[in-house]
């Protein structure tokens, strides 16, 4: 009974946190498609899950994405597997407990669990053995993204904002990217909600299971700068019934420049050991 429950908390976190892209319902997929040359600074984590390399050594990425894994030896990075050295996990990070998940199950109530969610500090870095020298880092935004487009990238589930997508759907597909708008950006999180047609981006675009610690875009000139990185969403709930990846929704990132002194430290640590 204990290993179904794990199970089932396991589904439940994949289908509220974010993962890939979902679509308009009333817009071709192959207008989503993307190919992997074009964002080569995606990292792939094992299975599932994404981060995005930001130093040549150093990928960011949702805690969740990587705490749950047993050992993480290895990601692909620009098509190229590369070892992992050690993995960091912010100290604010924290897993939502047993009672609260079974309630949720139990009254489709799951305003406590949402709230939860929004205070832990979701972020880990990745540090890999070996410099990667072939594929350019993309760099932090610094600064305020509210009301900014926002480019999605990821491989997870996808399906569109009339249907949404299952709860165990497929969480490693075709690459996609979609945009929408930053609507909140503070604290902890940048935020948009995914809004249906006609009162939507041409190419809007929200979250789906299987790639949480994917990118959140934002362009600074000609380039585009990370935001953040996804983290969960406040699903659409009806009865106690989860409808993922369904229009309404808003979806949540790790705001980066929250975290830029903890990034800094963290990097500037592990150079001070190797150095030592």
């Amino acid at each position: 009974m204990a290993a179904m429950r794990g199970v089932l908390i396991a589904l439940l976190l994949l289908s509220f946190e974010a993962g890939a892209v979902v679509i308009r319902d009333d817009v071709p997929d192959r207008e989503y498609r993307l190919a992997a040359s074009a964002f080569p600074a995606l990292a792939d984590l094992p299975g599932e899950g994404h981060g995005v390399l930001i130093h040549p050594r150093w990928v960011v990425t949702a805690a969740h994405a990587v705490s749950w894994q047993h050992a993480l030896d290895v990601v692909v990075v620009g098509g190229t597997p590369r070892a992992v050295q050690k993995v960091v996990i912010h100290p604010g990070f924290k897993t939502p407990p047993q009672a609260m998940v079974d309630a949720g199950l139990k009254t489709g109530d799951w305003e406590a669990f949402f709230e939860f969610m929004a205070t832990s500090d979701d972020l880990a870095l990745v540090q890999l053995a070996e410099p990667v020298i072939d594929v350019p880092p993309v760099r932090v935004f610094r600064g305020d993204a509210l009301g900014k487009e926002v480019r999605l990238i990821g491989r997870g589930a996808t399906g569109n904002g009339t249907t949404g997508h299952t709860l165990q759907p497929p969480r490693r597909t075709d690459l996609r990217q979609g945009y929408n708008h930053i609507s909140v950006s503070e604290g902890r999180w940048i935020a948009y909600r995914f809004d249906a047609p006609p009162n939507a981006h041409r190419l809007e675009a929200s979250t789906g299971s299987g790639d949480s610690g994917g990118p959140m875009l934002v362009k600074v000139g000609d380039e585009w700068q990370l935001a953040g990185v996804a983290a969960w969403k406040r699903g659409n709930v009806v009865g106690t019934e989860v409808r993922p990846g369904t229009y309404g929704e808003v979806s949540y990132g790790v705001r980066l420049d929250n975290y830029a002194s903890w990034i800094e430290e963290t990097l500037s640590a592990c150079r001070r050991v190797r150095r030592s």
